[in-house]
C-alpha cells in the first residue's frame, strides 16, 4: 500500500516524504513545483499537477487507483497571509478548491484516511496565551479561514461518506531535519532573519512595546522534523476506531518571543544581530502559544526539540546552501512575528 503527499516537494512535505521513505513505505508525491523542488522527494513517484486545476480531480483519482494508495496527507496550499488578504477570491480558488477537488478523488477512488495540514491561523486572536482545541476558532484573514473550511469540509465528509479525517494546527515552523531539506522560503521569521543578515542588513522586529518579558512578540515555535513526526502519528490515529478528537494543536506549549530567537540566531551563527526596531505590525497578537496535551495523550507525540535545536539546524541548513554566509574569522567578513 502506498501513501499519497500532496505538497510533497515543499519544506513541511519533503520531510515527511523521507520519515515515510526511511520506514519503508511507497510514497506519491502530487506538486505543481511552484514553491517545491522534484530533487526533494527521493525515489517517490512524482505527478506534477496543481491539486486546484480543472483536471486535477481525474488526475488525482486516476494517481489514488493506480498505485493503491491507503491514506493521503495534504500539504498543498497558498500560505502567505498577506497574499492571502490582498487576493482572497484566489485563495478560496487555491486553498478550498485544491482540498475540494482532492476530497472528491478520494471518494472516487474509495480512500478514506486523510490527515489535512491545518494551521493556528484558525484561532486568529484569541484572547488566552495558551491556546486550547476547544477554543472557538475565529480566523481573521482569509487564509486562516480556507484552513477552517477545509477542516470543516474533511469533518462532512466523514459523516457523509466515511472519511477517517484528521487536521494538525500548528503554530511556527522552522528548523531542518536534513540540511538539504531547509526552508527553501523566506517568508517566516528565522530565513527572513538570515536572508537580511546574508545581504547585509539588520534583522527587522515589528514592535518591542508588547506586554511580555522583553516586549517583543511571543510564538510557539516547533521543529519541523517534530512536526513530521507528528504527521505519521496522525497516520497511526487514523487506524484507530475510536477516535473522539479530529482536532489537534502540535507545538511545544512554551513559547519564544522574537527578540530570543534572533539572539539565538546570533548566539549560533557569531554574527551580529543587532535587530532594527519597527512599529507594531496590525493584528499581531502579543502570546500565541499552543496546548499540546491532546496530542501528547492520543498520539503519543511530544515535541522533542527546543529553540536551540531549532535554530543550530536552520543555520546549518542555510550554509548548506547558495547563501552561505560569510563569518568573521571563517573564510570572510560578517556579512517579525509570524502567526
Amino acid at each position: 500500500m502506498t501513501i499519497l503527499v500532496t505538497g510533497g516537494a515543499g519544506y513541511i512535505g519533503a520531510h515527511v516524504v523521507r520519515l515515510l521513505q526511511e520506514r519503508g513505505e511507497k510514497v506519491v508525491v502530487v506538486d505543481d513545483l511552484s514553491t517545491g523542488r522534484a530533487d526533494r522527494v527521493g525515489d517517490a513517484t512524482l505527478v506534477e499537477v496543481d491539486v486546484a486545476s480543472p483536471d486535477a480531480v481525474d488526475v488525482l483519482t486516476r494517481a489514488l487507483a493506480e498505485h493503491d494508495v491507503r491514506a493521503v496527507i495534504h500539504f498543498a496550499a497558498r500560505k502567505q497571509v498577506g497574499e492571502s488578504v490582498e487576493k482572497p477570491a484566489w485563495y478560496y480558488q487555491q486553498n478550498v478548491g485544491g482540498f475540494t477537488n482532492l476530497v472528491t478523488a478520494m471518494q472516487a477512488a474509495g480512500v478514506d484516511r486523510l490527515v489535512f495540514s491545518s494551521s493556528a491561523a484558525t484561532y486568529g486572536m484569541p484572547s488566552v496565551s495558551l491556546v486550547e482545541e476547544k477554543l472557538h476558532a475565529e480566523p481573521i484573514n482569509p487564509y486562516g479561514e480556507t484552513k477552517l473550511v477545509g477542516e470543516w469540509l474533511g469533518r462532512a465528509a466523514g459523516r457523509s461518506w466515511g472519511l477517517r479525517f484528521v487536521a494538525l494546527r500548528y503554530f511556527n515552523v522552522a528548523g531542518a531535519g536534513w540540511p538539504e531539506l531547509g526552508d527553501p522560503a523566506v517568508l517566516n521569521l528565522v530565513p527572513m532573519v538570515l536572508d537580511r543578515l546574508e545581504r547585509g542588513e539588520q534583522p527587522k522586529i515589528f514592535g518591542d512595546d508588547y506586554p511580555t518579558p522583553d516586549g517583543t512578540c511571543i510564538r510557539d515555535y516547533i521543529h519541523v522534523l517534530d512536526l513530521a513526526h507528528a504527521h505519521l502519528a496522525a497516520l497511526e490515529y487514523l487506524d484507530v476506531d475510536e477516535r473522539p478528537f479530529d482536532v489537534f494543536n502540535v507545538g511545544t506549549g512554551e513559547g519564544s518571543s522574537v527578540r530570543e530567537v534572533i539572539d539565538e540566531i546570533g548566539r549560533v551563527s557569531g554574527l551580529d544581530v543587532t535587530p532594527e526596531v519597527l512599529p507594531r505590525r496590525a493584528g499581531d497578537p502579543p502570546q500565541l502559544v499552543g496546548d499540546p496535551r491532546r496530542i501528547n495523550e492520543l498520539f503519543g507525540w511530544r515535541a522533542t526539540n527546543g529553540l536551540p535545536e531549532i535554530i543550530s539546524s536552520a543555520w546549518e541548513a542555510w550554509q548548506s546552501g547558495p547563501r552561505r554566509i560569510e563569518v568573521a574569522g571563517v573564510g570572510g567578513t560578517q556579512g517579525e512575528p509570524e502567526v
